[in-house]
């Protein structure tokens, strides 16, 4: 029922925007104040796995493509209707109009929710895709593709469906804002991506849990059920700043208690979350904006971090990788 819920709000809002602007700002507000205050994420994995092809291709040759534009693109083409599995056959078509030598500023000039779906997926997918370093020996080399990692570490099994929005009880009765990963516990934790530690400790909802900014401000990871007794990673406290693919935690059952250290989660996973900001008064207010990260995740299981002991009991990250930013 909850998803049915969604999909309607989805519709509405959508038509909202259409007929007045991509962003929106608040009675009494300065008219320059805007930022967009809705948005969800329900690009397929078969989509996400194109367009990240056809970038990663692409780089070869004489017109590099993007990403992000083309998943852009392809949402706003088809006004945000996706198929349930498949490749987009409107990607498949700008691509070669780009490639015969038109650029996709003037294709999709027309296209009038192209703006609001670029902004939007850059919240969500900014800087995945890119230019990065491997140690390999004594040098360093340099590679192009996904940079971020699956939540969970190489090697460590885990089990997942799509349950965002579906109802939680405990405390309240509220929808679920996040994805569960049901695995062993002790499994390490992996962060997805780099940024710096804003929350860290115990909640009666979320047991052990560290949430983690992006450097760019715009998303905030949410790792949630820590393992009891040892949830973190040696040394982890708020203001660390992690690299994507460095091991924060480890996974456990920790939760849905007043007293801390109380595993009353009755099977072991990690709650993932991802909210996505657009100003800082969506991050604890009431307009915040979580998205369903269920395709995410499978799009992130073919870049996993392999983990070595490291002596405390603990893991730490089996390879050094340097991001290169973009120019």
């Amino acid at each position: 029922m909850v998803k049915k819920i969604f999909i309607v709000v989805a519709v509405a809002v959508l038509s909202v925007v259409t007929a007045t602007s991509i962003f929106a700002s608040d009675a009494g507000e300065d008219e320059n104040d805007e930022f967009i205050r809705w948005m969800d994420f329900d690009v397929p994995l078969d989509v996400l796995k194109q367009a990240y092809e056809y970038d990663v291709q692409s780089q070869k040759e004489d017109v590099p493509l993007d990403f992000v534009q083309l998943l852009a693109y392809t949402a706003a083409k088809n006004w945000g209707n996706f198929k349930e599995a498949g490749r987009s056959a409107a990607m498949d078509e700008v691509v070669e109009r780009i490639k015969n030598g038109e650029t996709l500023h003037d294709i999709a000039e027309d296209l009038k929710l192209y703006d609001f779906y670029l902004a939007t997926y850059q919240a969500v997918l900014g800087g995945f895709v890119g230019e990065y370093e491997v140690e390999v020996g004594d040098i360093y080399e340099r590679r192009y593709g996904l940079k971020v990692f699956s939540p969970i570490a190489k090697g460590y099994g885990f089990s997942h469906s799509d349950d965002f929005g579906n109802p939680r009880n405990y405390g309240y009765r509220r929808p679920h804002l996040g994805h569960d990963l049901f695995g062993q516990v002790g499994a390490p934790i992996i962060a997805v991506e780099g940024g710096v530690v804003e929350a860290l400790g115990w909640n009666r909802y979320g047991g052990w849990r560290v949430g983690i900014r992006s450097l760019d401000g715009k998303r905030y990871y949410y790792y949630a059920h820590l393992r009891k007794d040892t949830p973190y990673a040696k040394g982890l406290e708020i203001g660390s700043e992690v690299a994507a693919g460095d091991v924060i935690g480890y996974l456990g059952a920790t939760g849905y208690s007043r007293h801390e250290n109380v595993s009353n989660i009755k099977i072991p996973h990690l709650h993932f979350g991802m909210q996505i900001i657009f100003d800082e008064s969506q991050k604890d207010g009431t307009n915040q904006i979580w998205i369903d990260t269920y395709n995410i995740v499978k799009f992130l299981g073919r870049n996993r971090m392999e983990v070595v002991p490291c002596g405390d009991g603990g893991y730490r990250r089996a390879v050094n990788i340097v991001d290169v930013p973009m120019e």
